[in-house]
Parts: structure tokens; sequence; C-alpha cells
């Protein structure tokens, strides 16, 4: 049996009709850059989110780097990072001209809470918590440590479309968010594409300022800025998905119960804390023997993939002496040599799983 990673021609079909005249008219009308199809989205994705501003932008890399700008987070600055995630998070804060503070992990590789306030300097400006793999961070305590120190919170909500702790949405929670709709995400464009959405209508329009060349209507350029806009091809395609994506939400978390019985408790599964909604992503296990039980599912017909293979701050361009760097961050370094991704999408079938499980059993266990 052959099993994709994420099977993106499953969903297509089952939206086919649909998905194929909004396309259409988008090119008919030829609306390729912003306008409309990107407004109409952004009614609708803050609708869905419940917040008064969202701002459609190029990808969700640009969306963390407009809003550290139109913070002012820049050269003499730090900002708080976890550990693990796509470099997006960090890279972000370096293309502002800040430094990013990294700070290990917890047991469910999410941005260890208790370190946070010992990493804290003077030039701290603001906390990115990540919502990795569509498990959220515990925010109410982030808030807490972010208030008290007087610093301002990205949410990078890039895998984590609706998500919730304590019935509350990931990304309402600080000050900003920022979201990914590249392909593969829970709610995927057919290219790269990103948004911010925030309650605050000053941060939104500076945000939106520098998305669009730094301009306030045609030709008026307050600031400098740049080019990341949304192309109304993906703004159409993603107001098409929306309505869809509590459902698929609700059919990945389905299918992550069904990971969970068939794997068993021999296999160590995701770790999810009580009271919170994780939209799963990604569906990741760890095991000793990680890259051999990789091999061996791709031997066998079934995708997977590595998130991430190196944690951020053992990476090159971060640090000259990977092995100190290790002792730093121990808990993300020992993950990073453990983790594997299953295939996860909504239209997985149980019989789907029972095969890949099968094979993760019988490679550790021998059964």
């Amino acid at each position: 049996m052959k099993i994709p990673f994420v099977d993106l021609h499953a969903q297509y079909h089952s939206l086919k009709t649909e998905m194929d005249a909004a396309i259409f008219k988008v090119i008919e009308e030829g609306a390729f850059i912003s306008g409309g199809y990107a407004h109409r989205f952004e009614e609708e994705f803050k609708a869905y989110l419940g917040l008064a501003h969202c701002v459609a932008c190029a990808n969700g890399t640009d969306s963390l780097e407009i809003l550290l700008k139109a913070m002012g987070v820049g050269i003499g600055d730090e900002v708080i990072v976890p550990a693990m995630s796509w470099i997006s998070t960090s890279e972000a804060v370096s293309a502002v001209g800040a430094k990013p503070l990294f700070v290990d992990v917890d047991d469910q590789l999410l941005v260890d809470i208790e370190k946070i306030e010992s990493a804290i300097t003077a030039h701290t400006k603001v906390i990115i918590p990540v919502h990795l793999y569509g498990n959220p961070v515990n925010m109410p305590r982030v808030m807490e440590i972010a208030n008290r120190h007087g610093l301002r919170v990205i949410e990078d909500c890039a895998q984590s479309h609706g998500a919730r702790v304590d019935g509350k949405l990931a990304g309402t929670f600080g000050d900003a968010a920022s979201f990914s709709f590249y392909p593969g995400k829970n709610l995927g464009a057919y290219g790269d594409a990103g948004a911010m959405a925030t309650n605050d209508a000053a941060l939104a329009d500076v945000a939106r300022m520098i998305a669009n060349h730094g301009q306030k209507g045609k030709h008026n350029h307050l600031i400098e800025g740049r080019n990341s806009r949304m192309d109304g091809i993906q703004a159409a395609v993603l107001s098409v998905k929306i309505p869809h994506l509590d459902a698929w939400t609700d059919a990945r978390i389905k299918n992550a119960a069904i990971y969970d019985r068939y794997l068993g408790p021999e296999i160590s599964k995701p770790n999810i804390h009580s009271g919170k909604k994780h939209v799963f992503h990604l569906y990741v296990i760890r095991s000793k023997k990680r890259d051999a039980l990789s091999a061996f599912l791709k031997e066998h017909g079934v995708e997977n993939a590595i998130h991430y293979p190196v944690p951020l701050p053992l990476m090159p361009c971060y640090t000259s002496h990977p092995e100190q760097a290790k002792s730093e961050f121990p808990v993300a370094a020992d993950a990073a040599g453990e983790i594997l991704s299953l295939p996860m999408y909504a239209e997985l079938t149980e019989e789907q799983i029972s095969y890949v499980s099968s094979l993760v059993r019988k490679f550790e266990l021998g059964i």
C-alpha cells in the first residue's frame, strides 16, 4: 500500500467544482494581485478568529517579519523564540535586525514556559510562542509573563489553524498572530500565502502599509515598505476552503485518535495536556531508531518526514559550537534525533492508519 504524507489531490477532488469555478472567475476578471478576493478572505478569516483586523500577505514568513517591523522591533532588540520550530520564526527576527533569544522546549516540544523569564533581558521586546504541530502553547501563562515584563506577543500560528486553549482560539491571545497558508497547512492555499490578525487597529494599519510598499492609498508612501500581497487566486482558494476547516479539523482529531489506538501504549505518541485542542497539522511519534524506522516505512510505501531534524540554536547559521549548544537546549536536542511525522490529513482512512501503525509496531516491537 502506498500512502502519501499529505494527499492534496484528495482534498481538491472533494471541492473540484467549486474550486475550479472560483479560480476561473479570478482569471476571467484579471484580479490577480490583492484586491477584492484578498479583502473578502480577510473578512472571512477575521470573522472565523473573532478578531477585529486581518491583513493578508504573501506568506507566513513575511507575516512574522512585518509584524515585528510594525511593532518597531529592530537593531539592538531581542525576541524570545522556541528552540524547536521552522526557521521562519527566528529568520524573521534576524531580518529586522534583532536577535533571537532561544528557549528550550518542554515535554510537548513547545516553548518551556518555566524558562522564558530567565531568558528575558533589558533588550527583550517580544515573545513568539509557536503552536507547534497544531498543539497550542499555554497562552494564559505566556501572557501573564509578557504583561508582567511589558513585552509584546506574536503568536506563530503557522501550524495551528483552529487550535484552542480552554476553548479560546490560538492566535487570539497575543498582541497579534501570524498565519501561513502554505499548501500543506490545515488551511492551505495553492501556493504561498499568509496573514496577520490582531485587535490592534494601529498595528494592523502599519502592517498593511508595510506589506504594500508603505502606501496608504495609491502612490501615498508614508513609510518604506515591501511587496507582500496575497494573490487573487490564493485568496479565492482560501475562501472556498475556510467553510470546511472545522470539519477537516474534526477529521484530523479523529484520525489521531485512531493512530493512538492502533499504535498502542508501547509507542511514544503526541503528548497533549488537558484544556488544549490539538488540531494535528502533524502527527509526531518518537523512536530511538528513528532513521531506520523512517527508511523501513518508506520501503513499504509510507511517506514520512522529520519536523525538525536540527533545533534552531544548533543550526550553523546560529552557532559554530553545536555540541555546546546541545547542552544548553537538551530537550530539543534529544527530541530532534527521535521525532518522526507520520501521514496525517483529513482524508486518511482507518485502513491506511492501521497499515502505517502495523508497520511501526512491527519495526519497534517485532509484532
